[in-house]
């Protein structure tokens, strides 16, 4: 079976194409600029990649030229849009309701459109993209595969903020994590390494990006996250603050006069790596502006160290121990130098690194870090959100 995967955002969508019974990804590309002028990029493994400037008005003209493509004689992999077997879409938010991946129905569609409110920035491009998919292909199955599902088994101590309860029964504001499919498969990964059951293990597996979120799981349920409400929460990102005293967020609306609007402008936007460096929001960036002697640039890579540490300290806490340590996405499977800086302060937890190991480890690729016989091993592992959904997927509608 053929499952096409989709992940759409408000001017761009990401595609991949999965032969499930291979095992393999066959295409993948991505839509970009859609309602401005257009443009697409579609690869195959092995062949040259195919990019052309071209009028997407809006996420339908994208899906339609994403079929064309994967059906053409020359670039595509299909020889007709009905080998497609389901198809299945990235969503950041499933709310309180989709804890699990789901075929969507009117049922669920409208639910997705009730949780817009608490989801402005991923929900509406991502119904968009169903909308246009199911359009195009409506004779297959459709499956939402949702980031915050990973987190639907956490304790109420762990999701419920502590502000007045009837915020949380009247608004659903609680902690709802991100990230959740990319958790899920290095976790499963991390299990499948050591030989043991994801069950008998305590883990925590940090997702270290432009966005960042670490997440603690515990005999296989994540019992803790770092992110929250929203991707804000938690550790300073590239241009996020993560979690800072509320109440710095009142006063300076109140002594510069900043709308709400203003106000989360600086916090998503201006605030995290880029605020504190100066330089940029990028690792490397301010990496090679700490080599030059910039202190600012410095001083962002060690509050970003002081972070992760402080979470995967109280982790460790919270499950009463820690087994495996895994680093993934494009920080954590690229950046030896922020998991050597990270590892070296966690001997405490009996984390013990290879340097050489890890200095040399090739980019994106897979790799033990551990030393012999250390009591924790830390891994990197590249993660595959797109896979995930493909089996989700694939699995909902065999």
């Amino acid at each position: 079976m053929k499952i096409l995967v989709i992940n759409a955002g408000s001017s761009s969508l990401k595609y991949q194409v999965f032969d499930m019974e291979k095992g393999e990804m066959i295409a993948k590309g991505l839509c970009d600029r859609i309602g401005v002028d257009g443009a697409i990029s579609h690869k195959r493994p092995g062949k040259d990649t195919y990019k052309k400037d071209v009028e997407l008005r809006t996420h339908d003209d994208a899906i339609a030229l994403v079929l064309k493509l994967l059906t053409d004689p020359e670039l595509g992999v299909l020889t007709d849009i009905s080998e497609i077997g389901a198809v299945g879409h990235r969503f950041a938010h499933g709310g309180e309701k989709l804890t699990k991946s789901t075929i969507l129905g009117e049922q669920e569609k409208e639910y997705l459109y009730s949780i817009v409110g608490i989801n402005p920035l991923h929900g509406p491009p991502a119904i968009k993209g169903l909308e246009a998919c199911q359009k195009l292909l409506p004779n297959v199955s459709h499956v939402g595969v949702f980031d915050t599902s990973f987190y639907s088994q956490m304790p109420p101590s762990s999701y419920v903020y502590p502000i007045p309860y009837e915020y949380y029964e009247t608004y659903k504001i609680r902690r709802y994590g991100f990230h959740g499919t990319s958790h899920r498969y290095v976790s499963g990964k991390a299990a499948e390494y050591v030989g043991k059951d994801i069950k008998e293990l305590k883990m925590i597996t940090c997702h270290l990006g432009n966005g960042s979120s670490i997440s603690a799981i515990k005999n296989g349920v994540c019992i803790d996250t770092s992110m929250g409400f929203t991707p804000q929460e938690g550790l300073p990102m590239g241009t996020r603050s993560g979690s800072i005293d509320p109440t710095v967020v009142t006063y300076l609306m109140n002594a510069l006069g900043l709308s709400p609007k203003e106000m989360d402008d600086i916090l998503n936007r201006k605030s995290g790596l880029l605020g504190v460096s100066g330089v940029s929001s990028d690792c490397r960036e301010i990496m090679q502006a700490d080599e030059e002697g910039n202190p600012r640039a410095h001083l962002a890579m060690e509050i970003l160290y002081h972070y992760i540490v402080k979470i995967i300290g109280s982790y460790a806490a919270e499950m009463d121990g820690l087994d495996v340590l895994v680093f993934t996405a494009g920080i954590g499977e690229n950046d030896a130098v922020v998991r050597e800086s990270v590892c070296k302060r966690l001997g405490f937890l009996g984390v013990k690194i290879d340097e050489d190991k890890n200095r040399t480890a090739k980019r994106g690729e897979f790799c033990d870090m551990s030393l012999e016989g250390a009591a924790v091993k830390a891994l990197c592992i590249p993660t595959d959100e797109e896979y995930m959904i493909a089996l989700d997927t694939y699995n909902l509608v065999k």
